[in-house]
């Protein structure tokens, strides 16, 4: 297997700029996943790391190796991608061992290779059939089956369950996790889904505008972001956030009275995740007028305001608060994220 190191990496699509010299390191073994909102540059990163688009500036090492100016296929990597790319006029066996052919393996790796991927992606009933005799979740286990055949020392994915159902995603991602656990491929994983990178990565990279703008493990991501940006992104439902002015050291939110850290600007911001607020009395909250009540199974997400401002709130399966009903709440000790209010950057990264 192999480490991948961005250096620098630049890349300008005439006058946009689509990567702002970016540095980036993948361990050896390591799932990352690249998130971000459409255009934020992800997919360009994955591409000049592949090979199919060339930076402008800067360069992408893989193992040690710099592999900035060789062609895909030296590269020693696999990608799969969004639409399948499974060939449709050959049988499940030859789109696995497509790669391997070309390397020109003989015949008995081959047959040991397509074996070993067959069954650790549950495809052996299916090699002789052609794809589209196939389901969209086996024609994507296809896909990755022929990616792991060749053994790569990277895998690289470009949203690669984007096409399927909730529900065949749901079970494809944790097929897909114990396959690439057991297999040990450095993998880069393309999305814009926040909840498949939380469930897949073992670190997440955060882009936006062409910057990476945190990068941590899913859980440090989510409880302590670093701009009201992946707060927001971050999450279902995104972070709450509300806009305090700091007085006297404090802020005031109705019966309750809170310190951010220290040199706080005047106008500050007060992240809390939906699922941290607690009921509360009326002098020791704060108010929180309903909007309207989702019932989402497990629990009840709350829509509404507290001193005009919105906010959702996560209350008991069993509570169905009509519009109009009035909840006094608490945000629970330590679960705050404050952020400069000019800027959007956190203060500090939890208080």
């Amino acid at each position: 297997m192999a480490d991948i190191v961005i250096e620098a990496v630049h890349k300008d699509f005439g006058a946009v700029t689509a990567l702002e010299r970016l540095d980036l390191r993948v361990a050896d073994g390591e799932f990352l996943a690249l998130l971000g909102p459409s255009g934020c540059g992800k997919t360009t990163l994955l591409r000049i790391i592949a090979g199919l688009e060339t930076q402008t500036a800067g360069r992408v090492l893989i193992g040690g190796r710099d592999v900035s100016a060789l062609p895909p296929r030296k590269r020693g990597l696999a990608m799969v991608f969004q639409n399948y790319a499974v060939f449709p006029h050959m049988t499940v066996r030859a789109n696995v061992d497509f790669g391997l052919r070309m390397t020109g393996a003989d015949a008995a790796r081959i047959e040991r290779q397509v074996g070993r991927v067959a069954a650790l992606l549950h495809i052996e009933p299916y090699l002789d059939r052609y794809p589209a005799q196939l389901s969209g979740g086996q024609r994507q286990r296809v896909a990755v089956a022929r990616a792991l055949a060749v053994e790569p020392s990277v895998l690289l994915m470009d949203e690669p369950l984007s096409n399927l159902d909730a529900l065949l995603r749901l079970e494809m991602r944790a097929e897909l996790k114990s396959v690439l656990r057991e297999a040990g491929t450095t993998t880069i994983y393309v999305t814009h889904d926040q909840t498949e990178a939380m469930g897949l990565a073992d670190r997440i990279a955060v882009l936006y505008a062409g910057r990476i703008v945190q990068i941590d493990p899913p859980a440090d991501l989510y409880r302590y972001p670093r701009s009201m940006f992946v707060g927001g992104f971050v999450g279902s439902p995104p972070m709450n956030f509300l806009r305090l002015t700091l007085a006297d050291g404090v802020v005031r939110l109705g019966g309750l009275r809170l310190t951010p850290p220290a040199g706080a600007p005047e106008a500050v911001m007060l992240g809390i995740r939906a699922e941290d607020l607690d009921p509360a009395g009326a002098d020791d909250g704060f108010a929180f007028e309903v909007r309207i009540s989702e019932p989402m199974g497990s629990h009840t997400l709350v829509t509404g305001q507290t001193e005009g401002q919105p906010m959702r709130v996560i209350v008991d399966a069993a509570a169905r608060p009509a519009p109009g009903a009035v909840l006094h709440l608490a945000p629970r000790a330590g679960h705050i994220a404050w952020m400069d209010a000019a800027t959007g950057t956190a203060l500090e990264t939890a208080a």
